[in-house]
């Protein structure tokens, strides 16, 4: 759990400091979509979905293969770089962009060294 608070606390302090620094941290996802402000509660719920599916993914995986932790670690980094499309694909400013693929890495990069570290059962 404290890899899940670590991780969502790490997207929360890169969304802090984009809002400080002037990001506007709106986005669209396409021509005549409508733009939607990222808040921190959309940050807070994204990283918290994101590093619980890879705990609970780490869970399965530990219960049903032997390799478990190589295998989770080849699925988590896969689905971080795919998480990447989604803010690279958005209609929005360089530095919201920046912010977000920011807050994607970190989330990531929490998650898989913490979740790493854990033992399984």
């Amino acid at each position: 759990m404290t890899t899940v608070l670590g991780a969502t606390a790490a997207a929360v302090a890169i969304w802090i400091v984009a809002t400080l620094a002037g990001a506007a941290l709106t986005v669209s996802f396409g021509a005549g979509q409508p733009i939607q402000k990222i808040t921190v509660i959309n940050v807070v719920v994204a990283a918290l979905v994101g590093s619980l599916a890879g705990w609970g993914l780490l869970a399965l995986l530990r219960r049903f293969t032997t390799n478990a932790r190589a295998i989770w670690t080849v699925i988590a980094i896969l689905f971080a770089l795919l998480s990447l499309g989604g803010p690279l694909s958005t209609i929005s400013s360089v530095g919201t962009k920046v912010s977000l693929v920011a807050m994607h890495l970190a989330v990531a990069t929490v998650t898989i060294v913490g979740l790493r570290r854990t033992r399984g059962r």
